[in-house]
């Protein structure tokens, strides 16, 4: 058993090696060895523009590489004209003080006047530059090239979340570009103290990951925590953040999730007023927030918008739903099954009317419908958006009624199914759905053989097991469990906006008032 670790170690300490090695390949004063080398690396790859041209009265040799596809060709063309070819030239230089430092210094400091310019001295962030939309330009006669800013890719744009859609509220939604991602919470929150973070993650996709964070009000223990576990993430590629969110969770082996995701720039910005840390991953709309409470995942940012007695009954009907989601089947298999006292009788006798003819027993005939709902929700998110949603409906309804028909099913177990799935949908967030449904046959099999007894032991494990729950030091329950009374707040009711003038306190200790308002008073009647 130990011999497959010993072999993986291996090839990961033989890879460290070869990137180590290959990260120590500097640049060559030779600008056709360079441009040889690049060739040779990237198997002369098409999309690797590498162009030559001279510059100046000395007829310096000069090389422009970057990919294409990745670069505003514009940006490059105005470089090489404007900038290189009518610049330079019109610039008063003796030739006796055009040497080659000052070459390299016209081009950096006078020439080169768009976006940022850094200079690169090795082959592995050479390579870095040009892959992310960079351009590359390289001198012959010096090791240092330069590095300009020149992204222009093609680009989504931003459009409305599809995951997380509100009546009321911004329509803006995170895309697939991490500037343009950053951006859109830059709008919102227009203060210096938003610090940013830049990592780079993968050893093949070097995949540019961000962490922002107001300073000041984040915990820099959680800010801490957050760039240590990012830091030791070692894998060959991120291709979306699910996989930072897999990496650096507290706790894998629990059905609950314990990074809270978001596709609303809106939402990612009222999680650093309270002091969270967003993660931006290039490439996915998705951000992650940390750290994350149970109640957040039952929190919309409608709640916010709309007025407090209203948001407050949104947030009832979803703890409802919740526990209809999680308890209906179960309670039905229990009471059918083991419990039937617990029945009125006229309902009962009703009941036990529609289970004639009937072969299957109770929770059988509830993990037949309920497996066959999930298939047909599958097949509905997978299938072409034009008709996945009209097979999922009318399979069900086809499938439902027929089963019916046919004496596989009762019609009462088709009206708990039907209930439990609709209750499964208020949810605001996806993945807390989703660890609803895995509960769900869990307990549907506790009641199938303890009845009641079943159930309640269920509901006892799970809540213990929400209770020792951490999200990057933050117990999870909070400030349910432990029980913090002057942060019921916004917890399962939403008081009006002038009666949140605190942040959570485990999320954020420093600067914790976050407004100084007073209740509205109605003006005082004149009399005429």
């Amino acid at each position: 058993m130990k011999f497959p670790k010993f072999s993986k170690k291996l090839s990961h300490s033989n890879s460290q090696q070869n990137t180590t090695s290959h990260q120590k390949e500097l640049l060559h004063t030779d600008l056709d060895v360079n441009i040889e080398r690049i060739k040779k690396i990237s198997g002369s790859s098409n999309d690797i523009s590498i162009r030559v041209l001279r510059i100046g009265e000395l007829k310096v040799k000069m090389g422009i590489i970057y990919t294409d596809g990745l670069v505003d060709k514009k940006v490059i063309t105005d470089f090489t004209t404007e900038s290189l070819r009518l610049d330079i030239v019109e610039m008063d230089i003796e030739q006796n003080n055009f040497g080659n430092q000052n070459v390299f210094d016209v081009i950096k400091d006078y020439a080169a006047t768009v976006g940022d310019i850094k200079e690169v001295s090795d082959f592995d962030a050479l390579f870095n530059t040009i892959l992310s939309g960079d351009t590359i330009i390289l001198l012959a006669g010096f090791s240092n090239g330069i590095s300009i800013n020149s992204k222009g890719w093609k680009e989504r744009g931003v459009t409305e979340p599809s995951s997380q859609s509100v009546v009321r509220g911004p329509k803006e939604g995170f895309s697939e570009s991490l500037g343009t991602n950053t951006a859109l919470i830059r709008r919102k929150i227009k203060d210096p103290n938003l610090w940013l973070e830049t990592f780079q993650i993968g050893r093949v996709t070097k995949t540019d990951v961000v962490i922002m964070y107001i300073h000041g009000i984040a915990k820099e223990k959680i800010v801490k925590e957050v760039r240590e576990r990012i830091n030791r993430i070692d894998i060959d590629g991120i291709l979306e953040s699910g996989y930072i969110e897999e990496l650096i969770q507290d706790k894998t082996f629990t059905p609950f999730p314990t990074v809270h995701n978001t596709e609303r720039p809106d939402a990612a910005a009222a999680g650093l007023l309270e002091g969270r840390v967003a993660i931006l991953v290039d490439g996915t709309p998705f951000v992650l927030l940390v750290p994350a409470l149970f109640s957040q995942f039952l929190q919309a940012s409608e709640d916010y918008y709309q007025r407090w007695d209203f948001a407050t009954l949104l947030r009832l009907i979803r703890y409802l739903s919740v526990f209809i989601s999680l308890l209906a089947p179960s309670l039905y298999i229990a009471a059918t099954t083991f419990h039937q006292e617990l029945i009125p009788t006229p309902l009962l006798l009703s009941l036990a009317a529609n289970r004639e003819g009937v072969p299957f027993p109770a929770f059988v005939e509830a993990l037949l419908m309920e497996i066959t709902f999930e298939i047909l929700r599958e097949a509905g998110v997978r299938m072409p958006r034009a008709i996945g949603q009209a097979v999922s409906i009318v399979g069900t309804l086809v499938i439902g009624q027929a089963a019916v028909e046919a004496g596989i099913v009762s019609p009462a177990m088709v009206i708990v199914v039907s209930i439990t799935a609709i209750s499964n949908f208020v949810m605001p967030a996806f993945n807390i759905g989703i660890s609803i449904r895995i509960l769900r046959f869990a307990l549907m099999g506790l009641a199938a053989s303890l009845g009641l007894y079943g159930i309640t032991l269920g509901l006892i494990v799970i809540v213990l097991h929400l209770c020792s729950l951490r999200s990057f030091g933050v117990p999870y329950m909070s400030p349910m469990a432990p029980f913090n009374p002057s942060e019921q707040k916004d917890t399962i009711f939403r008081f009006p906006h002038w009666a949140l003038f605190s942040r959570p306190r485990l999320i954020s200790k420093k600067n914790d008032i976050r407004e100084d308002n007073e209740a509205p008073q109605p003006e005082p009647q004149q009399n005429a």
